[in-house]
Formats: C-alpha cells, sequence, structure tokens
C-alpha cells in the first residue's frame, strides 16, 4: 500500500500535498519533517519580531496571532489508491417501515 502526505491547515482544511510514499514510516519522517520546517520558521520569524516591536503588547497579539498561522498546520498520512477502481456495492435498503408507536396519546390533566 501506498501512503499520501496530507496537509490539515489550521488543523482543519486538507491539502493534498501530491507527495506519494511506498512506506508508512517514510510517509511520517516527510511529516515530521514538514512540522519541523513549520517551527523553524516560527522560530526564526520570532527572533526578527522580538527586535522590531516597540511595545510589548503588540508583540504578544502578533506573537499569538503568527503562531496559530504557522504551527496550527499538521500532516497526516493517508493510504493512497493504486489508481483501480473498486466497483461500489449497491446500498442495501430495508422497506420494510418500523411500526407505529401503539402508544396512547397524552393529555392534560383536569383543571381544579
Amino acid at each position: 500500500m501506498k501512503w499520501m502526505l496530507v496537509v490539515l491547515v489550521g488543523g482543519v482544511a486538507p491539502v493534498n500535498t501530491d507527495l506519494i510514499f511506498e512506506k508508512f514510516s517514510d510517509c511520517l519522517a516527510a511529516e515530521e519533517q514538514m512540522r519541523k520546517h513549520y517551527t523553524d520558521a516560527f522560530e526564526a520569524w520570532d527572533r526578527a519580531a522580538q527586535a522590531s516591536f516597540d511595545r510589548r503588547r503588540d508583540y504578544a497579539k502578533v506573537r499569538d496571532m503568527q503562531a496559530k498561522r504557522l504551527l496550527s498546520n499538521a500532516g497526516t498520512c493517508v493510504p493512497h489508491g493504486s489508481g483501480e477502481t473498486i466497483a461500489a456495492q449497491p446500498a442495501t435498503t430495508s422497506t420494510q417501515q418500523p411500526a407505529a408507536s401503539q402508544t396512547p396519546p397524552v393529555t392534560a390533566p383536569p383543571a381544579r
């Protein structure tokens, strides 16, 4: 089975990288390398930003936003098909409908 590296941008939106691996361990190694690149990019930005911001409060806000933007991206390895098509199995549906409930209707108690 082949494996494909997919990046989850913001931890949610999948983006296909078109990186296909023969072994799962190779795919995991590529994911780890991708994560390291994101971490290195954030650390480089952080070093430059510390010197350029005049106010600590502004720096802290922008740093949090930048960390979310870069570090929330995650990679995952998913099975990749070999290009063969597999005939879809028809969905089976039941023609029987569940019996209606035989409970009596609820009435309000008499007013006093």
